[in-house]
């Protein structure tokens, strides 16, 4: 069978909209349809049923689709294998990360990456770590770029980083003379959380502390827990990667007791790496082996992470 017919059905299967698809990869909306019809005729069975309400995947596309994506991922690290054999750097690849890591590293690492690799495509998905560990292992992503904790043992881990996690409290929280706020503070304390699913390290705090602050709020967004706090509607536990410096009247402070969260890379079996996939993993270590491997403050670091 051609896997350009398994690439459009992927895409479909992806947009659930059969001109976007075509937009995407050259083909005409009629284009998609015909090859499409082909493949059901070759596969015995349909794959899309189109409603009023739109593009719905059958169930039998719906258990194909994983394996797919398997196929369509293998052709590429054949093709990219082929490539670096004959001195050819090409590809595509599919990073999932954290927002935090798409804003403060991803961009440099991107820029170094592309000059000395100009023909190899990269894609980037924003998520937690409940959608990076599922696309990593869905094949729908190469690696992800996000915490250690709660990922899960199928996936291969490459530590980078400690991210300080610090109390931000609004600007005129009364602190006294402190120079760190005990995690026993936040007991009954109004409190906006990161949802559970997206970073389980602040949840972690919380638990191993025994601390049962009053709930007020949850978000997956960290620029609104951060605007939440600066307006009074509570206090917090972030990563001090996310802080954002436009915000202003808001405060931060170490924990006490220190706790950080490990950010590294998840990924499939070194054997599962493509060639490309590899060459970014191994920007990515080079950016990130400068930095202080404590998360200190210093003016290289903020430099690198803020810049």
């Amino acid at each position: 069978m051609d896997i350009n017919k398994f690439i459009v059905f992927e895409s479909v299967a992806d947009t659930l909209n059969f001109t976007k698809s075509g937009e995407m990869l050259g083909y005409t909306q009629s284009g998609i349809s015909h090859i499409l019809k082909t493949l059901e005729t070759e596969l015995g069975f349909p794959l899309f049923v189109r409603s009023r309400q739109g593009v719905t995947l059958t169930s039998n596309a719906r258990a194909l689709l994983p394996k797919v994506r398997a196929l369509i991922r293998m052709n590429e690290e054949i093709e990219q294998t082929v490539n670096a054999i004959n001195g050819i750097e090409s590809g595509h690849i599919t990073i999932a990360s954290f927002a935090s890591i798409s804003r403060r590293w991803l961009p440099k690492i991107i820029y170094s990456f592309r000059e000395k690799y100009p023909k190899i495509e990269i894609e980037l998905r924003e998520g937690g770590t409940d959608d990076i560990t599922e696309w990593i292992l869905n094949t729908e992503a190469d690696f992800g770029l996000l915490s250690h904790r709660h990922i899960g043992s199928s996936l291969t881990w490459i530590p980078l980083y400690e991210d300080p996690l610090v109390a931000v409290l609004p600007a005129d929280y009364p602190v006294g003379n402190r120079k760190s706020f005990p995690i026993k503070a936040f007991d009954g304390q109004p409190f906006i959380i990161s949802a559970e699913g997206v970073d389980y390290d602040i949840h972690a705090v919380l638990a191993d502390g025994h601390v049962n602050p009053a709930i007020r709020f949850s978000s997956k967004d960290d620029h609104a827990i951060q605007s939440m706090v600066e307006n009074h509607l509570g206090i917090s536990i972030l990563p001090k990667l996310v802080l954002d410096p436009e915000i202003h009247a808001i405060q931060t402070l170490p924990l006490s007791p220190a706790r950080s969260r490990e950010l590294g890379i998840a990924a499939p079996p070194e054997e599962a790496i493509s060639p490309a996939a590899g060459k970014f993993i191994a920007a990515v270590r080079d950016f990130i082996s400068p930095l202080p491997a404590d998360g200190s403050n210093t003016a290289a670091t903020e430099a690198a992470l803020h810049a």
